[in-house]
């Protein structure tokens, strides 16, 4: 997936404010923060499903970017995927160190139609009434139900291609594993939580 101009705009803006905060520009430090603290509290709060572990998450990426941000070469990547690593790296000690129950099942549906089609894309709506507006409450309190349910691979699969809509490359590269299964942790995500959400559905009604 090629970036646009104004990705490639903030990629540029945002390697300038790294700069800065390299310099020991304080001020630069706090623009990075507030720049970035939304997306990362949004993925540790999708991964843990808890406000309270997910502000202490994002807490320590914060803390664990300031000690490392001046190994960060701008030149060579992508903050963000960089920073999103680091939030991956924490979610995974944090998983193992509370015991969640791991998935077992074998999971092979997947989502029919266009694999590069996002959650987001399927759920848009360009002209929301206020009962679809509150149907869109109601997705997205089932979407992170049905996330918890699902094994830490497939769902952090899941929550950065259709949550966070990082392409795939940037996926694998936050994951460290192949582009191939990137795409098959997807695939097979998408279809286990499209079970669930059926699931809770029948459950609500």
């Amino acid at each position: 997936m090629q970036r646009t101009p104004e990705q490639e705009a903030a990629q540029e803006a945002l390697g300038r404010l790294v700069r800065r905060c390299v310099a020991g520009d304080p001020e630069a430090w706090q623009e990075l923060v507030v720049s970035q603290h939304r997306r990362i509290y949004a993925i540790c709060y999708r991964f843990t499903g808890s406000a309270s572990d997910a502000e202490d998450l994002t807490q320590d990426v914060f803390l664990r970017l300031y000690r490392n941000l001046a190994s960060f070469d701008v030149e060579r990547g992508s903050l963000q995927t960089w920073i999103t690593t680091l939030a991956r790296n924490l979610l995974v000690d944090h998983f193992r160190r509370t015991r969640l129950e791991r998935a077992t099942d074998s999971l092979d549906a997947s989502f029919s139609g266009d694999d590069d089609a996002t959650l987001a894309d399927r759920m848009a709506d360009p002209h929301p009434s206020p009962e679809a507006h509150a149907s869109g409450m109601e997705l997205r309190v089932s979407i992170q139900q049905g996330l918890a349910q699902l094994s830490p691979e497939l769902r952090e699969a899941v929550i950065l291609r259709d949550l966070e809509d990082m392409d795939y490359k940037e996926i694998a590269q936050v994951l460290r594993i192949p582009e191939g299964t990137v795409k098959s942790r997807i695939s097979r995500g998408r279809g286990e939580l499209a079970r669930l959400l059926h699931r809770i559905e029948g459950q609500v009604v």
